[in-house]
Order: C-alpha cells, then structure tokens, then sequence
C-alpha cells in the first residue's frame, strides 16, 4: 500500500513537482485494446526527462498473435532516445526535456500511444521513473 500526502506551497519538503505518462501498446487500434509498455517521466526543476519501457511479449501476442514485436520495440527505444536528448533524439535534439515531453505526450493513433498526464511529488526523478515501471508496467 502506497502513501499518499496533500501537500500545501512550500510545504514539499524539498521533492519537486513532476509529470507522468504511461506507453501504451495498441496492436490493433481500431479495437482499442491496450498493454502498458513503459512510462515517461518529466521534471521541469531537475531538467530531467526519461522514459522507462518494458515489453510483454506474450501478453502482446495475447492481443494481437500477428503485432510486429520488432517494430513496438524499436518504437519503444525511439521514445526512450528522444528523452536521453543528443544526437541520437534526432531532430528533438536541439529541444529541451519540456519540449521533448509535450511532443511524446501529444496524442497521436499509433501502435505505441501516450496515455493521459498525471502529477506528483519526487525528489529523484529517474528513481520515480522506475517505482512507476515496476508499479505500472511490469
């Protein structure tokens, strides 16, 4: 069972606000059926942006026996190089982690899709990251 606190302005104890989205996996969209696949993670004080992903093969192929594993996990790497910024985010590169974030969390009707934004407190970001892999995903 998890803690949870309403925390009033200043009252944070030194966490920082921050920002979650989980990858969904829809091998078939027009079914809308859906795996958690990996969550992405903003934190605007730390400058921080990253993203976590884990595949279910079996509950994947459970879906759809046919989705092409290959490609959800390219795009699921493709997602993580765009958070880790540099040459390799392409032509995100030069974007900053909050643009980074509002462009992977922008809806779009794809087999890997961002799911709605929520909030939270952290003081480690990339740790909050893999609490909400282990919490959601796996």
């Amino acid at each position: 069972m998890s803690e949870r606190h309403i925390t009033r302005a200043g009252q944070g104890g030194g966490r920082d606000v921050f920002e979650y989205a989980l990858l969904r996996v829809v091998p078939r969209v027009e079914r809308g059926e859906c795996i958690n696949a990996g969550v992405l993670v903003y934190c605007r004080a730390k400058a921080y942006v990253g993203a976590r992903t884990h595949l279910d093969e079996g509950r994947l192929l459970a879906l759809d026996p046919d989705a092409d594993v290959s490609g959800v996990r390219a795009a699921l790497r493709s997602v993580e190089r765009v958070c880790g910024g540099g040459e390799a985010a392409g032509q995100a590169a030069g974007d900053d982690a909050g643009r980074r974030f509002r462009w992977l969390i922008a809806p779009r009707s794809t087999v890997v899709q961002p799911g709605p934004v929520h909030t939270g407190l952290t003081l480690d970001p990339a740790a909050e990251a893999e609490r909400l892999l282990d919490l959601l995903v796996r």
